[in-house]
């Protein structure tokens, strides 16, 4: 049995962080999902990549340029959303297998609306209606604006990903805006079984941040993102064990379930598989670059770590002691996380202007 079906014979689900038109055009990911893939995730950064280094897209956007589309934005949508669309059909017989628990595919807001809750919500509900596809899931940064959205979308009955998660504390309010908003569809007599979420908790990102502020020869380093991460799935079990929860669920209320993102190994020093075995947590998805999902499938244990939060705490204590600064570090990486995807949609759109600009009427004729 190869890697990633041994991990999802332990309870995780196996997504793939990323997502191209010359993956799809190609079979790739079609192969990938043979392969035990049940999701796709995607971020502008993914998107910037494929656009950018890709002549897969432009052929479409001649097309939507010679029928008037010119707005950068509004092309991107429609050369991302078509991506988007033929994904969900290929993971659409997972979907339906698994009664809509697995078999989703994300696409995100863009980057530049991440502080301002009244748009990402008219931004999200639009991308919504647009793909009107019940596995797919817009994604909604975790800043303190997104919060607010997501309440509001789960309330309207949007899929979300709440993505850029680093801190407990911010993961706690985002799982009280998830039930929120089921609870105030409720009230309003509207049903919640069909509607899906999950928290993209970000891993490696933060031994990159810790690692930096600790010795080189602290037995600490490489521990501390693993160690923040199954505390938040202590606190994923706790919130969806309540007596709150418990009412949801009778009404037919999914989890939200907790997703392990950035969980590619960026020191070399680390096992390239290191935030995937150290992570087997049932009822979760790990969504992992390619490389990574390989590496898995080729020598991933499912047996070489445990979920140990009372360890977890003890590594955050010496952490603490010997001078990390988590609550610094989360912060610092969420504002960095936005910026960075901000960053990659301007280059995107930046792009797209100066393929617009080299296209000439004989090209597009």
């Amino acid at each position: 049995m190869t890697g990633i079906r041994r991990l999802r014979e332990s309870g995780v689900s196996v997504w793939l962080d990323t997502l191209s038109r010359d993956l799809l055009d190609s079979g790739d990911f079609e192969r990938l999902v043979e392969r035990g893939v049940t999701g796709a995730t995607s971020n502008p950064t993914i998107f910037a990549k494929a656009i950018t280094e890709s002549s897969a897209y432009d052929r479409q956007l001649r097309e939507l340029s010679t029928s008037g589309v010119r707005n950068p934005r509004e092309l991107f949508f429609a050369l991302a959303l078509e991506d988007v669309r033929a994904a969900a059909a290929q993971l659409r017989p997972v979907y339906d297998a698994t009664h809509g628990w697995d078999g989703y595919v994300s696409f995100e807001c863009t980057p530049d609306i991440a502080n301002d809750a009244a748009a990402t919500l008219e931004q999200a509900r639009d991308l919504w209606s647009r793909l009107n596809l019940p596995n797919v899931m817009i994604k909604v940064p975790a800043t303190r604006a997104g919060v607010t959205a997501i309440a509001e979308l789960t309330a309207r009955g949007v899929n979300v990903n709440v993505t850029l998660l680093f801190a407990l504390q911010r993961y706690d309010e985002v799982i009280d805006a998830y039930l929120a908003g089921l609870e105030r569809r409720l009230e309003q007599g509207r049903p919640i079984d069909h509607i899906a979420s999950v928290a993209s908790f970000f891993v490696s990102r933060i031994d990159t941040r810790a690692d930096g502020q600790l010795p080189d020869d602290s037995p600490l380093r490489g521990q501390i993102a693993v160690a923040n991460a199954q505390l938040a799935y202590r606190l994923y079990e706790q919130r969806f064990a309540s007596e709150r929860w418990e009412a949801l669920a009778s009404a037919g209320g999914h989890r939200q379930r907790p997703l392990w993102a950035s969980t590619g190994t960026k020191n070399p020093a680390y096992s390239d598989v290191l935030y995937v075995e150290q992570l087997i947590t049932p009822g979760a998805v790990n969504t992992m670059p390619l490389a990574t999902l390989d590496a898995f499938d080729d020598h991933g244990d499912t047996h070489a770590g445990s979920v140990d939060p009372g360890a977890a705490d003890r590594i955050l204590e010496y952490a603490r002691a010997a001078g990390v600064d988590l609550d610094g570090i989360t912060a610092a990486l969420e504002t960095d996380g936005v910026q960075s995807f901000e960053d990659s949609y301007d280059k995107l759109i930046g792009c797209i202007n100066h393929k617009l600009g080299a296209l000439t009427p004989q090209a597009s004729g």
